[in-house]
């Protein structure tokens, strides 16, 4: 199956869209091939403002509605409590919300973004998508991360080479509860790291200090640069450190 057959057996869709690589090319297929898709954007204290900023870009891009959704993510206990498989109830908090706002809109089939990469057995957040019937055109098209970065280049997007992004709450251990102080601290920190030029880079929030990960290769700047990020983070970090093993790409 291609996207185009997708889209032609199912050309009234609901996306779950997040602004990053994978969600943005589908909306970008969808709206080529021809279907009726709207967008579903939940802005919670776990996305940061630029991934909103992303999206909205998209979708105006290529010319598709967005529905932009508010969400206490905390509101849950078990997503607050943050357990090891918090992903799981997360994703039924935020699509659960999907669903019931598609459904007023008369959108009965939901989307997202997952890709023939995405390990589903490491994965609680998918089995809540299996659950609540959730599709994944990327996935049972057996298109791969690599795939999606190379159509979304050839398609002109400008999120082909985004770097992959995990929720805020993924910097806060499992076992420790997640607060709204904990994620504002770690978003301030990132911010920080983000308005002096890196990329594809994490501050993990260990005690009361901002853990900075990030690629190998950026190692050297994040050394050369030390103090000005260190008088940068400082308002959100009693302590900094940098991993040296260098960031994995993994979450």
């Amino acid at each position: 199956m291609t996207l185009q057959d997708f889209f032609r057996e199912n050309n009234k869709v609901a996306l779950g869209f997040s602004g990053g690589v994978d969600s943005s090319y589908l909306l970008y297929a969808a709206t080529k091939y021809g279907a009726d898709v709207q967008a579903y954007f939940v802005k919670s204290q776990f996305q940061p403002e630029f991934e909103l900023e992303d999206a909205r870009r998209l979708a105006d891009e290529v010319g598709a509605g967005l529905c932009i959704m508010e969400l206490d993510a905390l509101c849950d206990p078990d997503v607050a409590r943050n357990p090891e498989d918090r992903c799981y109830y997360c994703k039924n908090n935020v699509f659960g919300n999907i669903l019931a706002q598609a459904a007023k809109d008369g959108y009965s089939v939901i989307i997202d973004g997952t890709n023939a990469s995405d390990d589903a057995s490491d994965r609680p957040g998918t089995r809540a998508l299996a659950e609540m019937k959730v599709r994944s055109p990327l996935r049972e098209c057996g298109l791969t991360k690599d795939d999606v970065r190379r159509l979304s280049r050839e398609a002109g997007l400008f999120t082909w080479n985004k770097p992959s992004y995990a929720c805020l709450a993924t910097r806060i251990p499992h076992g420790e509860e997640i607060t709204d102080d904990k994620l504002h601290r770690v978003e301030g920190a990132e911010n920080v790291l983000r308005m002096m030029g890196f990329s594809d880079f994490r501050v993990r929030k260990r005690g009361d200090t901002g853990l900075i990960q990030v690629p190998e290769c950026q190692m050297v700047s994040v050394i050369r640069l030390r103090e000005e990020i260190a008088l940068g983070i400082r308002p959100y970090f009693e302590k900094i450190a940098l991993d040296l093993e260098g960031r994995k790409a993994h979450d």
